[in-house]
């Protein structure tokens, strides 16, 4: 579904990532791990299309990403949604409204998306708090918020980029679980963290990869995680 063959990338100058090769396949689930700055945002990035590699070549759903049109773009945000670190949202409007953005720019007819909507809201124990604005919610709503907003198109990919970085141990688990759920029903995920406690509590639940940068390479961690 997305690979990356012999990757570079450079960043104010200097070299992050070189020579990075790795392929996620259809229902797999990733963990990418690594020091602070080492390149974990940059990577996933290079895996939806943010960013261009400098060398090398990301391919997605067979479709060299550096090559992609504006529409074939647009078509590949909607086949890989993206859990951002910074979870942002528009503070003027409600959490249902916000969760249901991507709908309205894709031109999706919302009379025909309110129970899938009703139901996902469920689904990320957001119901009762569909109409509060966003400044309102606690980090572990935000979180969950943002993971529903990612997944509303129903795409086959899921990337998080840190989704448990500011919550506690128990709403980690949380979204843990939703992530997990996602596998279950055929989702390809990739998760950054630090969180290595996450990743140990992932691998009694699913199958499990853990990739980790380390002097800008890419390398499958061993079992000491």
């Amino acid at each position: 579904m997305i690979e990356l063959d012999n990757v570079g990338y450079n960043y104010g100058g200097g070299e992050l990532l070189t020579n990075v090769s790795a392929q996620l396949s259809p229902g797999s689930f990733h963990f990418l791990t690594g020091p602070s700055g080492a390149g974990k945002t940059t990577l996933l990035k290079l895996c939806y299309g943010a960013l261009s590699p400098t060398s090398g070549r990301v391919r997605a759903f067979n479709m060299d990403v550096k090559g992609l049109d504006r529409d074939q773009m647009a078509m590949l945000r909607r086949r890989v949604g993206v859990v951002h670190q910074d979870c942002r949202f528009l503070d003027h409007l409600p959490v249902v409204e916000n969760i249901a953005l991507p709908l309205t720019v894709s031109g999706k007819d919302m009379s025909q998306e309110e129970a899938n909507l009703r139901e996902l809201m469920n689904w990320v124990g957001l119901s009762e708090r569909a109409h509060a604005n966003p400044p309102e919610l606690s980090g572990g709503e935000r979180q969950r918020a943002a993971l529903a907003r990612a997944v509303i198109l129903s795409p086959e990919v899921v990337i998080a980029d840190e989704p448990t970085g500011n919550v506690d141990w128990e709403m980690s688990q949380r979204l843990l679980q939703l992530l997990v759920e996602l596998n279950r029903m055929g989702k390809t995920i990739l998760v950054a963290t630090h969180d290595l406690a996450l990743i140990r509590a992932a691998k009694n639940q699913v199958q499990t990869r853990v990739l980790r940068i380390s002097d800008k390479r890419l390398q499958l961690a061993g079992a000491d995680l």
